[in-house]
């Protein structure tokens, strides 16, 4: 899978003729076809591969019915090699899942941009997993572009 990191904002539609406080995550998220969505058995090598592709640093988790299971990111991989008591070998073979965070912190795509970026400084987190109301995947909202648009910096 290759990434496409032309952020596509429609900038006219969100900066100048909006204020910040109507602006959804919907219009600022990344889509699932534009970062690592990987299946809830795949192995930590292919999953960090796919990260390595889209440049994010992150790798959403989901199920056979896209619904989000964990996110795994290449801080919480960095962490977990200096931890491990097993050859890095083997470690790349384990499921993604088994070292990932199952309790990520997430967003619908209807709320404000402006509350997202905030969840985000206190969180202190690059990426935020959207998700609908029933857990279900819909996108990936990271920081850039969505500060971007905060701040009306066009592209």
């Amino acid at each position: 899978m290759n990434f496409d990191w032309n952020y596509s904002i429609n900038t006219e539609k969100t900066m100048s003729t909006r204020k910040n406080e109507t602006i959804r995550v919907n219009e600022v998220m990344l889509t699932l076809d534009r970062f690592p969505v990987i299946p809830e058995r795949e192995i930590l090598k292919e999953t960090l591969e796919a990260m390595g592709r889209s440049r994010l640093g992150i790798a959403c988790i989901v199920d056979s019915r896209n619904r989000l299971l964990g996110i795994i990111t290449d801080g919480d991989i960095r962490r977990k090699l200096l931890k491990v008591q097993k050859p890095v070998s083997a470690f790349f073979v384990d499921d993604a899942l088994d070292h990932a965070i199952k309790t990520p912190v997430t967003i619908s795509p209807s709320d404000t941009l402006l509350k997202a970026v905030e969840l985000m400084g206190t969180k202190q987190i690059w990426d935020l997993p959207v998700v609908d109301g029933q857990g279900i995947l819909v996108g990936l909202l990271h920081l850039h572009p969505a500060v971007k648009v905060l701040l009306g910096i066009s592209e």
